[in-house]
């Protein structure tokens, strides 16, 4: 019996599962038979749990991985979501188009292949476990769910960034043709994809308790991933949008079909039908304050909203990296919303603000909307203090629970208690100060959405996280996405975006939209919902938007400015020079960016993988 180790299991020589170093990492235990690891219910099942510890990090939204870590969130800054104010972030490289087939700094085909190894020797190895007091056959029954949904969404998180793939659903010896796994078309991976959440959906629970396991999948995260995968084949980017041969002539991509849409339509339907059925629903706080029923989703642990999460127990910078500069010990605010992003929220009663830009980038100011960028409010509410700048004033409840801005009440109540509104200007409490290199924020705000208002820099106070793969309001926008572009604006669609706009204290959207302004709609929608979730950078490049968007000036607010020659005299709350839309990068976009290029190294030893487009 060829020796393994205890929770790696094997040496991955080949391209698509490289991982060198697995064969020399030992345990207390030393090395183990896979008799022994699957004979053993604890084992077993600690196996089966460092499967999930290649799942990204996507509470990260700064720092780069390690060698061999799992990969971090670049999508954020990576979309017109956000400039991160700390340039070794690969997304800045993104941006710049500064990368290539060998720009390995997010390692994500290695380590989805990994997991996806481990997941197929688990699978094949756990008949051998005999049911026992420790591994009753409903807990066996309930592992084997599990290694089936992470194999199915480990290819998910490969096919959303490199497009077709290799399906690998079973180990691949030492001595295999490597030459026989090629790219499979992309509606082969998805096909394979939704049939493995159907097959984890009847093996999971009903729904995940805390006892039974926070953060693994249950039957509704089965089919969550199944409403996803089957709405980015519906969308234009797979679904006809691309052309791609292998070296044998092979298509990748299909032709377009709309019948595609009914299809995630009625996934996005199962899996809210699902979801509801145990009791998942829209969170709302305990006041049913608009604002709070949306901050809340994201650090109020387990919800009745969430249904799957990567827990971080450990990780914290998702709040220091939005800690402003005033706040004690806070000295690494580098999450910095876009303008663009700003300017996309709505006003308090529905209307969008602004309805485009001129040809030098100042607004179009919707007149129906009541927003005015200039001037200051005499009012204080319980957001902003008197004197904050109009732009401010009278935006939508997502706004206030996502945004940081000058003028803003920021942690007024316990347990820190600040009595200064937040000062982005230059020499402001808040703003670059004479010498800061990259920590400040460069665009005038700071993400406070995704943070928790317990969290404190100096003394230390770190409240647990997660970061939520699925939850219920996504499937709401899928569905309603999916079946306006199969239907039309029937009554389920504006029902399903309405609900998600009731819980956000904004009216309904109007009656008698055309197809295309529903479309609209949506999109802008899940723009403001989904921010800062990973929805946006994927959106764009499944609608095919991308190009329009990315490939553009990013801007936020003049936070470098001085209102004399006197360089220690900052800017203050009233001076209109700070509030002005200043170009903070030239970013770009080619068509080859749709998809990520299969890395070169894997190309190498594989040669027939064929390689992206344009890359």
């Amino acid at each position: 019996m060829k020796l393994i180790s205890f929770l790696l299991l094997c040496l991955l020589v080949m391209g698509l599962t490289a991982c060198k170093k697995d064969f020399l990492d030992k345990t207390p235990d030393g090395d183990l038979t896979s008799d022994q690891v699957f004979t053993n219910p604890t084992y077993a099942e600690q196996y089966l749990t460092n499967i999930y510890t290649h799942l990204p990090r996507e509470l990260s939204l700064v720092d780069n991985p390690g060698a061999g870590e799992s990969p971090s969130n670049v999508f954020t800054a990576a979309s017109d979501e956000m400039e991160m104010s700390y340039d070794p972030n690969f997304a800045n490289n993104i941006n710049a188009g500064n990368w290539s087939p060998t720009s390995y700094v997010q390692d994500i085909w290695s380590q989805c292949y990994i997991g996806i190894r481990k997941a197929n020797l688990f699978l094949e190895n756990i008949g051998k476990l005999p049911v026992s007091s420790l591994a009753p056959e409903s807990k066996i029954r309930r592992w084997r769910g599990e290694a089936i949904f992470l194999r199915a969404f480990y290819h998910f998180l490969l096919v959303r960034v490199y497009g077709p793939v290799p399906v690998i659903d079973k180990t691949i010896s030492l001595d295999a043709d490597y030459l026989a796994y090629r790219r499979m078309p992309i509606d082969q991976c998805v096909d394979f994809i939704a049939a493995q959440c159907d097959s984890a959906a009847l093996l999971l629970d009903p729904r995940i308790t805390a006892a039974n396991d926070y953060g693994r999948p249950d039957k509704t995260t089965a089919l969550a991933l199944k409403a996803r995968v089957l709405l980015y084949m519906a969308s234009p980017l797979w679904n006809g949008g691309t052309t791609l041969k292998d070296k044998d002539g092979l298509d990748l991509f299909p032709a377009p079909d709309a019948s595609r849409w009914q299809t995630a339509a009625d996934a996005a339907r199962a899996c809210i039908d699902q979801a509801e059925s145990v009791g998942h629903k829209l969170y709302r706080s305990a006041t049913n304050d608009p604002e709070l029923n949306y901050a809340e989703i994201f650090y109020n642990n387990f919800n009745d909203e969430v249904f799957f999460t990567r827990d971080d127990p450990g990780y914290n910078n998702i709040d220091a990296y939005s800690e402003p500069r005033g706040m004690a010990g806070a000295f690494w605010p580098l999450q910095s919303p876009t303008q663009d992003m700003v300017d996309a929220y709505e006003m308090a009663d529905g209307t969008r603000p602004i309805l485009g830009y001129n040809a030098d980038m100042t607004p179009v100011i919707n007149p129906l909307s009541g927003y005015r960028e200039t001037g200051q409010a005499a009012v204080e509410t319980k957001d902003y203090v008197a004197g904050t700048r109009n732009m401010y004033v009278g935006r939508e409840p997502r706004f206030y629970a996502s945004i940081m801005f000058t003028g803003q009440k920021y942690k007024w109540s316990a347990p820190q208690n600040r009595t200064t509104p937040l000062e982005f200007w230059k020499l402001g409490l808040d703003g670059r100060p004479i010498a800061s290199g990259d920590n400040y924020s460069k665009t005038g705000y700071l993400l406070k959405k995704l943070t928790n208002p317990a969290f404190v820099m100096s003394p230390k106070a770190d409240p647990i996280r997660v970061w939520i793969f699925f939850r219920l309001g996504e499937q709401y926008l899928n569905y309603a996405e999916a079946l306006n572009e199969a239907q039309g604006p029937v009554a389920d669609v504006y029902k399903y975006v309405n609900l998600i706009r009731d819980r956000a204290g904004l009216p309904g959207l109007p009656p008698g939209l055309s197809k295309d302004a529903m479309r609209d709609a949506i999109h802008h929608e899940r723009r403001i919902e989904l921010a800062f979730e990973t929805h946006r950078y994927f959106d764009t490049r499944r609608w095919m938007t991308a190009a329009s968007i990315d490939d553009k000036n990013i801007y936020g607010l003049d936070v470098n400015g001085v209102v004399s020659a006197d360089p220690l005299v900052p800017y203050n709350i009233t001076s209109d020079a700070f509030y002005k839309r200043t170009v903070l990068e030239k970013r770009v976009f080619d068509t080859k960016d749709y998809y990520w290029p299969v890395p070169q190294r894997e190309i190498e030893k594989n040669p027939k993988l064929v390689q992206n487009p344009g890359w």
